[in-house]
């Protein structure tokens, strides 16, 4: 099925919220990093699709009515073109936030990928690697001034690329009423999901680095 919905934000903009926003709004399943973690088929599509290989986007969304987060983040551009109907959300936080959250979160856990004793593991962090810090970020996502410029670049690239009917720029602290106003959804009675904080994606990576294989 095509997908509804394509998210162009970087990670630790608030999109695991997001991506449990959409799913309790009718939009899921929605793919998101988590859902690349422990299948190597999708391991191995993004980490081809990431060397210019051709992507084959419907047979990897042929599961999901959305997506968010790395690595489809990446893609924003080819996926938004290959699904013309969808929404387009960039989630976005203050630069401070972002770049402190992603700094102790995402950084840290590519500089300890090759700590990992889960082969998969170890295979999927060679690709987030190569997308993020490699691709995205030219090496230099510990440094505060690069990232914090590459993030502005790609958020000022998105509004310019896609059509402001199309756009929603989003922060996920505004809650439900701007993302179901631009879904056309009514807003549901159950509180907006705040959920992956600094601690608990730490706490995750230390479990996932000492897992046995």
């Amino acid at each position: 099925m095509p997908l509804d919905v394509v998210g162009a934000g970087f990670g630790r903009t608030g999109t695991n919220s997001l991506k449990i926003a959409l799913e309790m709004l009718g939009f899921g399943p929605c793919h998101h990093m988590f859902e690349v973690r422990d299948r190597p088929e999708q391991i191995r599509f993004w980490a081809a699709a990431a060397r210019g290989e051709r992507s084959d986007w419907d047979t990897v969304f042929r599961d999901f009515r959305s997506a968010v987060d790395w690595p489809s983040a990446y893609f924003w551009r080819e996926i938004a073109a290959h699904y013309p109907k969808a929404p387009v959300i960039l989630s976005v936080r203050p630069d401070e936030a972002w770049v402190k959250s992603i700094q102790a979160t995402i950084y840290e856990s590519l500089r300890s990928r090759h700590e990992r004793t889960d082969p998969l593991a170890r295979e999927q962090g060679e690709m987030v690697h190569d997308i993020i810090e490699r691709r995205t970020f030219s090496e230099r996502l510990g440094e505060r001034e690069h990232a914090l410029a590459v993030y502005r670049a790609h958020n000022a690239a998105v509004k310019v690329a896609i059509e402001p009917g199309r756009l929603l720029v989003y922060d996920v602290a505004e809650g439900w009423e701007p993302l179901c106003r631009h879904l056309g959804m009514p807003v549901p009675a159950d509180p907006f999901p705040r959920t992956n904080s600094t601690d608990e994606f730490r706490a995750r990576l230390a479990a996932r680095n000492t897992r046995p294989t």
